[in-house]
């Protein structure tokens, strides 16, 4: 089962723990995971979310800019995560902390576990 996570990897430190995140769960679950990067066209996203089993969204901040470039009707169930949502505070171009990272992290893997 591929679970396809969409992240919207912008510039501010919210933006860049979503892809940090997503590379440490395909790092700790080889196989399981593939991130696709939001910043693309909307149609080469589609694509590449054609196959999913599941798809999970992670955004940085309110702003949702992954979540935008969704087509409307996925045909896999979707999942939307906001990292500013869970108490992570977007700080411009500040470093990512890498307690950050497990939060994120863990958020993503109990929406999947609670959609199984």
């Amino acid at each position: 089962m591929t679970c396809v996570l969409v992240t919207c990897s912008g510039v501010s430190n919210t933006g860049k723990l979503t892809t940090q995140a997503a590379l440490a769960l395909m790092q700790r679950r080889p196989g399981h995971y593939v991130r696709v990067d939001a910043k693309q066209s909307a149609a080469t996203l589609e694509a590449e979310i054609s196959d999913a089993d599941r798809i999970i969204v992670v955004d940085g901040c309110t702003e949702c800019c992954a979540m935008k470039k969704m087509p409307t009707d996925p045909a896999a169930p979707r999942v939307h995560i906001i990292a500013t949502d869970l108490g992570i505070e977007k700080n411009g171009m500040a470093e990512v902390q890498f307690p950050e990272i497990e939060i994120l992290a863990n958020a993503v893997r109990d929406a999947e576990n609670q959609r199984q």
